[in-house]
């Protein structure tokens, strides 16, 4: 499902050259739930945005379900992020003047993967699924964080994405909320999703596949 090679991203900062990533070589077949653990500022972000195409490599090469996507044009990696893969971030981002049924259908709408009388409906089949349906037409600002968070995998999942990418979704939720979203992954992944996420959480253990750590750009092995 994910193939990153020789992969390393150099970004330039007025104190000269900083290596996020250095000579990543990384498998991930698909349905597979892999957690991407690491301190802050040891690549984990980076690697997920390589995956999802948010950025592209200095060097190697980054395929995903048989797509080399840094070889993409910027519009064409737009359209296959949209249709491919759903993105869940720590601070939900979501957008404060549309409803949480509405956020959801947005990738629906950019996609047009959905004819546009299923998108409210399907946008409220994925709430139910995340058990915040009642929510469905409430703006984010009145939700609760793990409320929004929940809204916020609805939204990653809206065009049934074949790879689901977190990164650090946990970091702003109570322990029981934290659990209750971790759960909803592993059932993703049970269920034929490739989930990757990116946590400094010690607590993921009972959840995921496979644990890889990074420090300092370099995969520990």
């Amino acid at each position: 499902m994910i193939s990153l090679q020789h992969v390393a991203k150099i970004y330039e900062t007025p104190a000269g050259e900083f290596s996020a990533l250095r000579d990543i070589d990384l498998e991930i077949p698909r349905g597979e739930f892999v957690g991407v653990v690491g301190k802050s500022g040891s690549g984990k972000s980076t690697l997920l945005n390589m995956i999802g195409g948010i950025d592209r490599p200095s060097s190697g090469s980054v395929a995903v379900a048989g797509t080399t996507i840094h070889e993409l044009s910027e519009n064409k990696l737009a359209l296959w992020r949209g249709r491919n893969v759903g993105f869940v971030f720590q601070f939900f981002q979501l957008l404060p003047t549309l409803t949480a049924a509405e956020n959801v259908m947005l990738p629906m709408d950019f996609c047009k993967a959905f004819p546009f009388r299923e998108r409210r409906k399907r946008a409220i089949t994925l709430l139910d699924r995340v058990a915040v349906g009642a929510q469905a037409d409430k703006l984010p600002a009145t939700l609760s964080g793990g409320e929004q968070q929940r809204v916020a995998i609805a939204r990653a999942l809206a065009n049934e994405p074949q790879l689901v990418l977190a990164d650090e979704p946990t970091g702003n939720l109570d322990s029981v909320t934290a659990t209750a979203i971790l759960d909803l992954f592993r059932n993703m992944a049970n269920q034929g999703t490739t989930v990757v996420i990116a946590t400094h959480e010690a607590d993921i253990a009972r959840v995921i596949d496979r644990r890889v750590e990074i420090s300092d750009g370099f995969i520990q092995q």
